[in-house]
């Protein structure tokens, strides 16, 4: 029998051969193998692990060896395998189970097994070079079972992770069927698409007067399209932003399989969510650093963006965050991976995530408010703009100029409500804005009605490309986003007008797609590239000083 643990680095990870050896002389335990100090310590552990579960532990020189020897083995996920595998040597005539099996867990002194992180990533590494089944602590099985065809045993102690090497029966796994893969609970099934259930309190028919944001939204959470929500400080770009994961449907198997790896060798992944189907929601702090958000460190840690890997990367206030983090998103959405290097070793992690800004307009936030004087400067302006850079800015599908609807339609009624109105049932003024209060609440959509057509367009999606609109290829672009005889002439007058890049126009057909998607409709209509040309459409401070297309 051959004991295998893992050593996680990056997103691959190794797999470790734990090899024991007794030979005579002064009672002693030596491991060799480019351990670090946590493992070295692992000796005491075991050895009090040992004999507090009733085991003798071998009266000899113990030498360990962890192959392989030039790669550095860090944290206390080896206990349980080096404790078993000493055990094993030194009952080396008992009749154990041939087969090889994977070992991860950290040993209390009184035997019990504590859990361990990335133990989803070492059973899928272990999978992959066929081996088929696990020891684990007993609060990490549900995440190793996660892997299909694995074996796992899920053990609370040191005396039954030993009784496991002698009964292979006692290894258990889940149905290959897919269909049978964990789910959340309470979770809700429309037109044929599982979404998360609802938030308790978080509503989107509580956002009044953003219809355009809440459509544009909509049509990002369809499709996948990257988006910029600008304007004023207090118009609702944040509440509305930060609700968006409302609207996003469970992953299917194979997606959540990648980013419950990641989350598992980032030591974040849930007990009662063994397996991700709720697309993640990561939102950063505008102090996060290069390598927080991109992932690094000495073992090479995942990033904000590989945590949002089939998910969502939402950056309130974006101009706020450094340059340098948000030129260095351009590559990975082009790319959806992201490669790190540290030490002479390289690592690749998925990186696939949609992303949302939210930005101010201006330095003061009120450039091009119809009701508010903006104090910048055309130069100050400029700058502010620049951070985002016009390569960053060209791959955002979706460009929102968010105002108050409701204020917006006063000013044009010249509404002025009187805030001392002491005749307010027959005040003209006070009348209009009731009017308008009344016919805003009747055009409140719900989270629910929200996700119909979302989930229409996501059914349409899974079924004709595996994967979002978003994410299509030049080529698929061309199979799947056809244009009529009138519809092409509509977007040959918008990019002659608007000087769009090549990107802008993928951006327009895709989304288009999505649009027409949403509707049901297998072909792209001249009213789905109507209302794609004027979502990517730059308007406000965005046109006048950021990318000007």
């Amino acid at each position: 029998m051959t004991i295998f643990s893992f050593s996680p680095f990056g997103y691959e990870g190794s797999l470790v051969t734990v090899e024991v050896d007794l030979r005579r002389g002064i009672p002693a335990i030596d491991i060799v193998g480019l351990a670090d100090n946590a493992v070295k310590e692992s000796r005491e552990r075991m050895r009090s692990a040992i004999r507090n579960s009733g085991f003798d532990f071998p009266m000899e020189r113990v030498l360990i060896s962890l192959s392989p020897a030039d790669l550095k083995k860090e944290g206390a996920g080896f206990d349980l395998a080096l404790a078993l595998a000493v055990l094993a040597a030194q009952d080396e005539k008992k009749d154990f189970d041939k087969e090889p099996v994977l070992v991860m867990g950290e040993l209390e002194l009184s035997g019990t097994i504590r859990p361990v992180k990335a133990v989803h990533a070492a059973a899928s590494t272990a999978f992959q070079a066929g081996i088929t089944k696990c020891v684990v602590a007993a609060s990490n099985a549900a995440e190793a079972r996660e892997v299909a065809g694995m074996k796992v045993f899920g053990a609370m102690n040191l005396t039954e992770a030993y009784d496991a090497l002698l009964k292979p029966d006692l290894f258990t796994s889940l149905t290959d069927d897919t269909t049978q893969a964990f789910v959340p609970k309470d979770c809700v099934e429309v037109k044929g698409v599982l979404f998360p259930p609802e938030t308790v309190g978080i509503n989107f028919s509580d956002i009044l007067h953003q219809k355009n944001l809440i459509r544009a939204l909509q049509i990002a959470a369809a499709g996948g399209h990257n988006l910029l929500a600008f304007g004023a400080p207090g118009c609702g770009k944040t509440l509305a932003l930060s609700r968006f994961s409302e609207l996003l449907p469970l992953l299917t198997v194979e997606e959540a399989q990648s980013i419950t790896r990641i989350h598992s060798i980032a030591g974040l992944l849930s007990p009662s969510q063994p397996l991700m189907r709720i697309p993640p929601f990561r939102m950063p702090h505008q102090s996060a650093t290069l390598e927080g958000v991109c992932g690094g460190g000495v073992n090479c840690r995942p990033g904000e963006i590989s945590l949002a890997h089939n998910g969502v990367l939402f950056l309130d206030e974006a101009a706020e965050f450094r340059t340098s983090v948000l030129q260095m998103l351009r590559v990975p959405i082009e790319t959806g991976a992201i490669s790190i290097s540290r030490a002479g070793r390289t690592t690749i992690y998925p990186a696939r995530f949609q992303l949302l800004l939210a930005t101010n307009p201006c330095p003061c936030g009120n450039y091009s408010s119809k009701s508010r004087v903006c104090m910048c400067s055309a130069k100050a302006v400029t700058q502010y703009w620049k951070k985002f850079s016009a390569p960053l800015l060209d791959r955002i599908d979706i460009r929102v100029n968010v105002e108050n609807e409701a204020q917006e339609a006063a000013l044009a009624e010249n509404v002025h409500p009187c805030e001392a109105c002491t005749e307010q049932e027959n005040c003209q003024d006070c009348g209009k804005i009731k009017r308008y209060i009344d016919k805003s609440d009747k055009e409140r959509v719900t989270t629910a009605e929200l996700r119909k057509e979302i989930a229409v367009a996501t059914a349409i999606q899974r079924k004709r490309q595996g994967k979002k609109n978003a994410c299509l290829s030049p080529q698929e672009i061309l199979d799947f986003c056809k244009l009529g005889r009138d519809e092409q002439t509509i977007l040959d007058t918008a990019i002659f007008n608007n000087d769009f890049s090549q990107r802008a126009v993928s951006s327009i057909l895709k989304l288009s797609r999505t649009i027409a998607d949403m509707s049901g409709s297998e072909q792209i209509k001249t009213v789905h590239l109507l209302e794609a040309i004027l979502l990517r459409k730059s308007s406000g401070a965005m046109a006048e000083f950021g990318e000007g297309d």
